[in-house]
């Protein structure tokens, strides 16, 4: 059991910390004794961990006064290395210039961020600079910037607490964040922002279409962007168009259903305009105007009935639902007239979003969210592949996206050509598959058509998933399976196996795993090698 001494304003960080790092835990009890202590107060412990203490404080403490150890404050730009992992530290440090920087250190000055004190009862405790559960708030609410979205910080934080605790000797028990059977799971889902190229009639996507297809093309094609069989693919297109525009030919959009085939009966979410001609606002502003849809989702009935008889789920491509309840209410009930009550998912259109949305949803009546990513790039924006609640929300949760195809592909992001993809996107398979957790995809639903022609990438990364061992379920399904996760309440190591058998017995989605570490191991060996990262 591990105890937690923090402040009153840390609570709510510290109790969705302990659901994604689901181990028994509780708030420090006088004179009942844990096997590990975590503190982030001023004073030491009066009670101390069995097996270890943890001190973390991105300030000065008593203590450090006390015995007279030395610090050096850091605002911000700190990189906390350990073995061979190194992670971003996003708030104010302390650094330990007298102390050995062998084991946690400042990858810029080289200094240490771990202290040891030995207290007047003989125990050890571990002194760290930082703040972790405010850097659990920060990843929770703003999220990392760009040039940290290819790391996990959250999840990295967990496995160097969790390292921690079986180094010293403790018992620990948790339920890991993939389901019986799996190594992770996997979300597809797909905006459908542009379902008719036909109803553009020369607006900027049917210009930027007819560019792209074109003497985009040919560049591509130049620069090994695009094969030979996707050149004229395109070239044909831009022939077509015309004959589109009359309604004589198939429109080379209107085929986003074909999904269903490309993703081999594994189940996927549809996210849907609501509203015709409504480009929303950003912020206090309207938003663009070329924002708009050219269709609502009454247009999209027979494609929808389609899907779900497929399995697929449909769910909201908000527009205003992330800036407040009135507009989210309005946007679930349209969608609602056409799918039926059970949509409740959200994802909101160019990824609008701020640090009210989570509420305006969860108020509205939406069940998830799914907004939470990056447009330029792909990554980590919270720092975690696990579904958690923002920490405004009491229900809703955030299903973050991890993948995008536009982020890959376009010249204005990160231009990648299919094989720099694959490689940058299996970093993330193979942490999915280290930790658990989920990999969320979001393909457009024009992307397998002309001229984007991404459909065998997507077809390639399917089939990689399905290698990897991974569960496929529908974004409310992946939710609905961290909400199995979240309700089971382990508050004594010695029933955890109870509670998970019990929860086990739903079968309407996989079973829970639990998980047992007992490793006599030196706490922080002068070497530590590899960082032991594996689930």
């Amino acid at each position: 059991m591990i105890g937690v001494l923090a402040k009153h304003s840390e609570h709510t960080a510290i109790r969705e910390f302990f659901e994604l790092f689901k181990t028994p835990w509780e708030f420090c009890r006088k004179n009942k004794q844990y096997d590990v202590v975590l503190c982030t107060t001023d004073d030491v412990p009066s009670t101390c961990g069995t097996y270890l203490t943890i001190i973390f404080a991105g300030r000065e403490l008593l203590l450090d006064r006390a015995t007279e150890t030395g610090i050096a404050q850091v605002d911000s730009g700190v990189v906390l290395s350990y073995g061979d992992v190194s992670f971003p530290i996003y708030g104010k440090c302390v650094l330990f210039p007298n102390a050995k920087a062998d084991v946690v250190a400042d990858v810029s000055s080289g200094q240490s961020l771990l202290c040891y004190q030995t207290l007047p009862n003989g125990k050890l405790l571990t002194r760290f600079g930082y703040d972790l559960f405010h850097e659990i708030g920060f990843l929770l609410t703003q999220g990392q910037p760009t040039c940290y979205a290819s790391t996990p910080t959250l999840d990295l934080h967990i496995q160097f607490l969790r390292n921690l605790i079986i180094q010293s000797g403790a018992f620990l028990a948790e339920i890991p964040p993939f389901p019986e059977g799996f190594r992770f799971m996997a979300c597809l889902t797909h905006d459908v922002d542009h379902p008719f190229l036909k109803r553009h009639r020369f607006d900027h996507t049917m210009l930027g279409f007819l560019y792209r297809a074109s003497v985009g093309s040919v560049l591509d094609y130049l620069r090994g962007r695009k094969s030979g069989r996707d050149l004229l693919a395109n070239w044909q297109a831009t022939i077509k168009l015309p004959f589109v525009i009359l309604g004589l030919a198939d429109d080379l959009w209107a085929k986003f259903d074909s999904y269903v085939t490309l993703e081999n009966g594994n189940p996927s979410s549809f996210f849907i305009i609501p509203f015709k001609g409504n480009p929303g606002r950003k912020g206090s502003d309207p938003a663009p105007k070329f924002r708009a849809a050219t269709y609502g989702v009454a247009d999209l009935s027979a494609q929808i009935e389609y899907l779900q008889s497929a399995g697929c789920e449909i769910g909201l491509h908000g527009l205003d639902a992330w800036r407040d309840t009135e507009s989210a209410r309005a946007e679930l009930d349209e969608t609602r007239k056409v799918v039926g009550k059970q949509a409740s998912g959200v994802r909101i259109h160019w990824l609008y979003y701020d640090e009210h949305s989570a509420e305006a949803l969860e108020n509205a009546g939406a069940g998830y969210d799914s907004t939470v990513g990056y447009n330029e790039t792909i990554g980590y924006k919270a720092g975690t592949g696990q579904s958690y609640k923002p920490l405004n929300a009491s229900r809703l949760l955030e299903l973050p996206m991890h993948v995008m195809d536009t982020a890959i592909f376009y010249p204005n992001y990160l231009n990648l050509s299919a094989t720099e993809a694959k490689k940058k996107v299996r970093h993330l398979i193979e942490h999915a598959i280290r930790t658990g957790g989920v990999l969320t995809v979001n393909w457009h639903d024009r992307s397998i058509a002309p001229e984007r022609l991404w459909g065998d990438f997507y077809k390639d990364l399917v089939a990689d998933l399905e290698r990897s061992r991974a569960w496929f379920g529908t974004a409310g399904d992946v939710v609905s399976w961290f909400q199995k996760r979240r309700s089971v309440v382990l508050d004594n190591d010695l029933t955890a196996l109870d509670k998970v058998a019990e929860c086990n017995e739903d079968r309407t989605l996989p079973g829970l795993c639990l998980q047992i570490h007992n490793q006599n191991s030196r706490l922080l060996p002068e070497t530590p090698g590899k960082f032991n990262y594996a689930v």
